[in-house]
């Protein structure tokens, strides 16, 4: 059995707080997720929809250029999360905004293979930070008794960004010809970059890097904020000092082994990701089915709207009742065992119904597994564990293009590379309930206990 999880009382100072910062920051931070997760992945709405054959792009040249993305992230992801720190959120997001809206608009004119990768691969460097850096600033916001639910509230834009962003998408690429002549996938780019920009310079104005500074709480609100945070700070400093941060969050078993369980739910998403759109342009050729353009959007769009349910009501279990092995390790069984079995089925509702649980799982788990870290990193520390887990990610995320792609040309289906997934995703689960039972120095200290076995 695991700790008992003891509930403390929430005054009205503590419940309006948190209100004021779930409906003042949330929703814009989360506003831009949702154009930073459209931006990144609007190459493959563009694929399977006249860039690939104006480009001549195989499978694994498509893999590939999904995935190069992820090498320039990579790169730069732990010193841009510790320039957000030293800097300040306000300035750093809004300058990562608007230099990739400006790199996504080049995609517009793009022209050969090559520039596809060397694009895709700046686009990387400049939106380098920004997921670890918005995780960082609302957990910077947030006492851990809270964070699990305000992370979901966030969350939420991601499988949000596919509900609205794949229809959105189609919609664009409808458009052909009738701006500049333009082809409609060249209008889809421009067409989900300028808000990038716009969106940065207006997050340089609106967002505020700390709470004393915020003019919309009242004095005990801040004053509650302040001292709550600085009580977990310093609980998480207590009997090691003050390490260097780098050496804090690389010396620390615990962000090593989350990182790898986090590459594995990020493998199953960038999967689906990148090839789900091309998986469904597939079942005319597979079923003898005809979609246009903006059905293919809808279809695309489908697991995605359970997946966001799924994900509210999970994390709103999981802030209720303390975050649990099983609210990490559950869900990723589940998708590991789904996934192979998509292409297996006999219809595209039969398949798509399949992968909406597939979705639904990798979705579930991971507010819950952000709101990890922060509880026993604070400060420099923090910043470099958080964004070295996403490195993680941001690894499986060009693994899970490229190996995805260079399987579905060897073996001439998408077979092989969604049994990949499953094994990653299983992986993950296993990872968590061993880091779960494990008293240990990867696990945490009982009084300061971030997950547990039992219930």
């Amino acid at each position: 059995m695991g700790t008992p999880v003891v509930t403390p009382v929430t005054t009205d100072v503590e419940r309006s707080a948190i209100r004021k910062i779930a409906i003042r920051l949330v929703p814009f931070v989360a506003l831009m997720f949702f154009v930073n997760f459209l931006d990144r992945t609007a190459v493959s709405f563009a694929e399977p929809n006249g860039m690939g054959e104006d480009l001549g792009l195989s499978a694994a040249q498509f893999g590939l250029a999904s995935g190069v993305f992820f090498i320039g992230y990579i790169l730069l992801e732990v010193p841009s999360n510790m320039a957000l720190h030293r800097f300040g959120a306000r300035r750093w997001l809004a300058r990562i905004m608007v230099t990739w809206g400006i790199v996504s608009l080049l995609f517009t004119w793009v022209n050969s293979t090559e520039q596809l990768y060397a694009l895709r691969f700046l686009l990387g460097v400049a939106e380098a930070g920004f997921f670890p850096g918005a995780i960082l600033f609302l957990s910077q916001w947030v006492p851990a008794r809270h964070r699990t639910r305000i992370l979901a509230l966030f969350y939420l834009a991601q499988p949000l960004t596919t509900v609205i962003g794949a229809p959105l998408a189609g919609l664009l690429i409808n458009q052909h010809g009738s701006f500049l002549g333009l082809d409609g996938w060249r209008f889809m780019f421009l067409g989900v970059s300028v808000p990038a920009i716009l969106l940065g310079v207006i997050a340089w104005f609106y967002l505020i890097d700390r709470p004393a500074d915020a003019k919309w709480l009242t004095g005990e609100e801040k004053d509650w904020l302040t001292g709550a945070l600085a009580r977990e700070n310093s609980e998480k400093t207590a009997g090691h000092g003050e390490r260097a941060p780098l050496r804090a969050a690389f010396g620390s078993g615990r962000v090593w082994v989350l990182s790898v369980i986090y590459f594995g739910f990020i493998y199953g998403l960038y999967a689906l990701a990148f090839f789900l759109p091309t998986i469904i342009s597939g079942f005319e050729d597979q079923f003898g089915t005809h979609f246009s353009v903006m059905d293919k959007g809808l279809i695309t769009a489908i697991p995605y709207l359970p997946a966001a349910i799924v994900l509210f009501f999970w994390s709103r279990h999981a802030t209720r009742h303390g975050v649990r092995a099983w609210h990490v390790a559950g869900p990723a069984v589940v998708g590991g065992v789904s996934i192979p079995l998509a292409l297996s089925m006999g219809s595209p509702t039969a398949t798509v119904a399949v992968i909406t649980i597939t979705a639904c799982s990798i979705f579930a788990a991971l507010p819950a597994f952000w709101s990890l870290p922060s509880r026993f990193l604070t400060g420099g520390a923090a910043a470099a564990g958080i964004a070295l887990i996403n490195t993680a990610g941001n690894v499986a995320g060009f693994a899970a293009s490229y190996i995805t792609g260079w399987l579905r040309d060897l073996s001439g289906s998408y077979y092989a590379p969604l049994f990949l997934v499953g094994g990653f995703m299983v992986l993950s689960a296993v990872l968590m309930v061993l880091l779960a039972a494990r008293r240990g120095p990867t696990a945490p200290a009982p009084e300061q206990e971030l997950i547990t076995a039992g219930h």
